[in-house]
This record gives C-alpha cells, structure tokens and sequence, in this order.
C-alpha cells in the first residue's frame, strides 16, 4: 500500500520547499518530491534558484565585483595591492560551497518542520478515491498518495531553435555558472535578466562581452528613463550591446563559435566568440511529470493553466511558481507557495501581483515595483513623476558609486504611489521600501514625511518623492 499524505509537493525550488514547510506548520501530514542532485548524486533541494539561478550568480557578482575594486578602485581608497589576480576555479569552488549551504538549510527544515522528503521525479499516476497517486522515480521506484497536489516544478532555460545547449561552448544559465576559466571573447544572446548578469561577471574577469538582442529598446520592461541609464553605464563599462538584430546560423568548431546575424540596419554580420550564453527566456518545466493521466490542462505556451488562486483545473490540484503564468520569479514563487498552502487549510492567502518587485543585480543594479510610464501612457493614466540622482547623494559620494537615480511615479490627482523605478548601488535593497508603500496605499508625500537616514542611499527615494512635487531638501 503506498503512502499516505494530506499534502504532497512536486518540486523543491522556491516554490516547493516554501509551500511543503507552510503547509506542514500548518498542521498537514507533507511529503516534497524533488530530483536535483548535486556531483556526488546527493540530493540538492531548491531548484534552479539555489542550484542554477538565483544563489549562484549572486556569489560569482560579488566576487568579481571584488576583483574590480581591487584592480581599479582601491587605490582611490589608498590601498596597495600589487598586483591583482583572479583564481576563477577557487571563486567557482566558493559559490560551490554557498550553493550546498543552501542545500543543506532546505533538507534542515524539512526535518525540523517534520516534512517527509523523496528525492526523485514525481509523476502522476491516477487520480484515487480523496486524491491522486504519485510515482517518485529515484533510485528505488515507489509510489505514494497525496489528497491535494502542489506542481512547483519551475522552468527550463529555452535553446535556439536547432541549437542544443551543451554546456562547453553552447551555454544556458548553468554552463555559465561553471566556467572555470575566462573566456577571452564571450557571446550572449539576449540581454535579459540572465545575460546581463552573467555578462557582467565575466566581463569584470577579462572577457570581451558582446551582447546580441533582438528588440529595438534595451530592457524594454523597465521604465524607458531608467533603461537608458543603465543602458549609459553598461556601454561605459564596456559590454557591447547590439540592438535589433536578428539572429542567423550558429555553427561550433574547434575554435569556438561562430555567429552570423543582421544587425538593426540590415547589414549581415558575424561574430566569433570562444563561448556563447544564450539567454532567451524559460519555458515551463513539465518533462517527465504525466499531466495527461490526470487530464491536467496546459495552455498554448506548455504552463499549466491555473485560475488567480492557483487552481488548476483539477480539484485539489495547485500549481505555483514558473510552471504557471505570471513573472518567473522566486519570491514571486514562494509568495503563491505560502498562499497555496494557507488556501489548502480554509485560509484566505494573498498575492498582490501588482507589487512584485523585479531586479537585476547588475552594477549598477536595476530595480522597479509598479507601472512604468510607457505603461500608463498606454493605459491613459495621467501621472505626475519625480526623481533624484545618485550623483547629488553624500552616501553614494562617500561609496564611490554616484551611477543612476531614482524616479517616482504617482496618480495625478491622488498622488497614490503607482510605480517605483532605480538604478544605481544597492537598490536591490532600496526597492523594498516602495513595495511596503504601495502595499499600504501611500501616497508620494507619505514617503517624502518620513524620515530617512543620513547619510544613507535611501534620502534619494524621499528627495525622488519629494520631486513628485517639485520640491526638495537638499539646499
């Protein structure tokens, strides 16, 4: 007889983990289901996030970030170091490590908050009397029973059409975190959140970066006024990005790779490159998990359709995270994970799509929550906008990082905050600030009332709402 459980997780990323905790403190019997496995064919729970995404990039950032102030910025401090050198096989080594913590906190809480973990592939088998039966495909096959069904089984990075990632000279997100030496020429293809991070740190170390994209704008889902700063400093920094093109024949030799494509006035171009990141956004990961023997529906794009609960079209069977519409987002995931579960026990959980925060951990890092004024220019939403440069900032002058501003976006006659957009250090941080105030309803003289700091990056988002106004502190 296969085990029974109240609630059982497909998947272990942000999504699963989060949704298999909250539903166990919830007083649930869970069990989580998850396939990663680390080198030695360990489990490593936390998906693409922890393994692939998220957690990874962060660490290879930081650590070249270091080796760029080492190598050009510390002497404006007064600091020798001789010569500078980069041993990029011990800075992998290192994100390794922080990779495995992450690992091992998951499988942590899983045993404290007393959730039963299957490491494999969960699949459905059928739907059973109060529930369905799941097959878990690990090194010993069984099969298990759960009353309601969580799918959190995340995203795939999406290949060129008839161009195969291979992870040596073919490369999605995860061959990019592993390189363990320099690329003297790097191409990427696609300059989204990916490419553009990756992009970064191998340039720091050395790389020649050119970006290949296809639209016309540069980040064209972030505020036109802010793209284009960051558009300024990227170009400044020497990461070549070309806009408009269209990408042709790839072909792979010994050498490397090879890239033909039109360029935004139509002349045909190539570029030669020693390896090559394409970044061209995710498709919704359902290899393997057998919807059709339930009858769980999935729409044109391979997502399985869910409702603004996330309910899919079965009953008692959610979906959270990438698998579904919506930004692919971790904490995006782990919000509908924490409101799933809560559901699942009678309770009435919450996501507020409209203040989910997006981020590009760049440097300078990009930051926005809300609508753009591209946006509520074609929505016919009269708006009034207000910002304030780094430059002017004493914080940023005292960091060495005057790059970017921040802008306020807020209703015309409400003065309710709509949209708030940055560019500039550690706005990663900053950002959270103004989804706390759309959250509430604030309006941009709520933020410019309330005291900041000083000295400290965040008076630019009080003198950014000040300006809504026309007014400012700073004499």
């Amino acid at each position: 007889m296969s085990k029974q459980f109240d609630v059982v997780v497909i998947g272990a990323g942000p999504g699963g983990y989060i949704a298999a905790i909250r539903a166990a403190q919830l007083g649930f019997n869970v069990a989580c289901i998850d396939e990663w496995k680390n080198a030695q064919g360990g489990a490593a729970p936390g998906g693409t996030c922890t393994n692939v995404g998220c957690i990874p990039s962060k660490a290879l950032l930081q650590s070249s970030e270091h080796y760029e102030h080492a190598r050009l910025h510390f002497a404006d401090h007064g600091i020798s170091t001789g010569k500078v050198e980069m041993d990029a096989a011990k800075m992998i080594a290192r994100k390794q490590g922080i990779v495995k913590q992450n690992n091992d906190g998951i499988l942590y809480l899983f045993k404290k908050n007393k959730v039963t973990f299957f490491h494999g592939r969960g699949s459905f088998v059928k739907a059973v009397d109060g529930g369905y039966e799941i097959k878990v495909a690990g090194k010993e096959e069984e099969t298990i029973t759960g009353k309601q069904i969580v799918v959190a089984t995340g995203s795939n990075p999406r290949a060129l059409p008839g161009v195969p990632f291979d992870e040596e000279l073919i490369l999605s997100n995860d061959g990019a975190l592993a390189l363990e030496k320099t690329p003297k020429k790097l191409g990427l293809i696609g300059s989204g959140v990916i490419g553009l991070e990756m992009g970064s740190v191998w340039r720091r170390l050395g790389a020649e970066v050119t970006v290949l994209e296809g639209m016309d704008k540069f980040l064209p889902a972030v505020d036109e006024q802010i793209a284009k700063e960051a558009k300024k400093a990227f170009d400044k920094q020497g990461l070549k990005i070309e806009l408009g093109v269209k990408v042709g024949e790839v072909k792979t030799g010994k050498k490397g790779v090879t890239i033909a494509y039109t360029n935004a006035k139509g002349e045909a171009s190539e570029l030669e490159v020693d390896k090559l990141i394409v970044s061209i956004g995710r498709t919704a990961n359902t290899i393997g998990l057998n919807p059709e023997a339930v009858g769980l529906a999935l729409d044109e794009r391979g997502q399985i359709v869910v409702d603004a609960e996330c309910r899919t079209n079965l009953p008692g069977v959610w979906a959270v995270g990438d698998v579904v519409r919506g930004p692919m987002l971790a904490h995006k995931a782990e919000e509908e994970a924490v409101a799933v579960a809560e559901r699942i026990a009678g309770q009435h959980g919450h996501v507020n799509f409209d203040t989910i925060p997006f981020v590009i951990y760049t440097s300078p890092e990009v930051a926005w929550v809300g609508r753009n004024e591209q946006q509520l220019k074609e929505q016919g939403v009269k708006y009034k906008t207000g910002s304030f440069p780094f430059l002017a900032n004493g914080r940023a002058r005292a960091l060495g990082d005057t790059t970017g501003m921040v802008k306020f976006i807020a209703d015309a006659e409400t003065d309710e905050i709509l949209g708030v957009h940055m560019v500039g250090p550690m706005v990663s941080e900053l950002i959270s600030e103004a989804v706390v105030a759309m959250e509430f309803k604030a309006s941009s003289e709520d933020i410019a009332r309330i005291c900041h700091a000083h000295p400290s990056l965040s008076e630019s988002t009080k003198e950014a709402a000040l300006a809504v106004d026309k007014r400012t502190l700073n004499f």
